[in-house]
């Protein structure tokens, strides 16, 4: 659904986005993490062909986004930072007006606007003028317009941002309800919680180009190394006589607790459950490891780099 190669922006001496790649499924959901002015929205603004690209190309829903530019816009629905909401208009008026933008039959374009405005509790206050609303309601109001004309691909900016935590958890569990063998959606958020929960790829992004990008658990991985796990001993355990598989390293031990690292823990931990068989385990788990840890280091390398340079 999404396709690019070597994509590129620059303004002037700027470089936005340099040499951009990525490929994105029917289905998936890619987050495109990054601090304000690493080129997410740069890029954004090249997939919804908005911003021709300097260099490399884009294709989106099978679309060219130079040569398709009006295609690639109507098959995309957008949720900006900036939402561009006609204070003046009535949410139904400005769900209309937009569902007359793409196309929409006028029976059509009441279907959906009643349902979204239903779905996003807004139905109470259709009438009234967006002016009016809160920033919550304004943003639950733009991403109803994003989604007027069921697209086959969702571009969504910071989709929570200024919503309460009911209103946050609804969009969430919308944009993953919205996923589907025919819709990709693609996320810019710094919200690391929200993304860990929704995303299938995450991209980290920082001054235009693609420091990491893969699955959590590959980033994890790449990012951080071979997963860590604790064993809890529910009173004292002498493990001087414990082997450990091939590859596996004891970080840390007391009396009570042991801390390993294991390359393949499909393997080994079998083998080291075997091996505790006699000793009173309380507990076998890994270590938590997030996306803020590997943001955080990513981040880190990169700016180091920086300085080396």
């Amino acid at each position: 659904m999404i396709e690019t190669n070597d994509l590129s922006k620059q303004f002037h001496d700027f470089m936005a986005v340099d040499g951009v790649n990525l490929s994105v499924a029917p289905g998936q959901i890619l987050a495109l993490l990054g601090q304000n002015g690493a080129g997410k929205t740069t890029t954004v603004r090249m997939l919804t062909a908005l911003l021709e690209p300097t260099r490399g190309s884009a294709r989106v829903a099978g679309y060219d986004v130079v040569k398709n530019g009006h295609d690639v816009r109507a098959s995309v629905g957008v949720l900006t930072e900036q939402h561009g909401l006609y204070m003046r208009m009535s949410a139904h008026e400005y769900l209309d007006f937009f569902g007359q933008v793409y196309g929409l039959a006028p029976s059509a374009r009441k279907q959906r606007a009643d349902h979204l405005l239903e779905y996003f509790g807004l139905t109470e206050a259709a009438k009234r003028r967006i002016g009016e609303y809160s920033k919550g309601m304004r943003q639950k109001l733009a991403l109803a317009r994003a989604m007027i004309h069921d697209p086959g691909v969702l571009l969504l900016d910071e989709p929570t941002s200024a919503m309460d935590p009911e209103s946050a958890r609804l969009v969430r569990d919308e944009i993953a309800r919205l996923k589907s063998s025919r819709r990709t959606i693609v996320i810019c958020s710094h919200n690391l919680t929200e993304v860990e929960a929704l995303a299938d790829q995450i991209a980290i992004i920082y001054r235009g180009k693609i420091l990491t990008l893969g699955t959590l658990e590959e980033l994890k991985r790449k990012e951080l190394g071979a997963p860590e796990y604790e064993i809890k001993f529910s009173e004292a355990w002498d493990a001087a006589g414990l082997e450990l598989p091939e590859g596996v390293e004891l970080l840390d031990k007391s009396a009570t607790r042991l801390k390993l690292r294991t390359p393949r823990p499909q393997e080994s931990n079998p083998q080291i459950l075997k091996a505790l068989s006699s000793a009173p385990v309380m507990a076998f788990q890994e270590e938590p490891r997030t996306l803020e840890q590997v943001y955080l280091k990513v981040m880190s390398e990169a700016r180091g780099n920086e300085n080396v340079h």
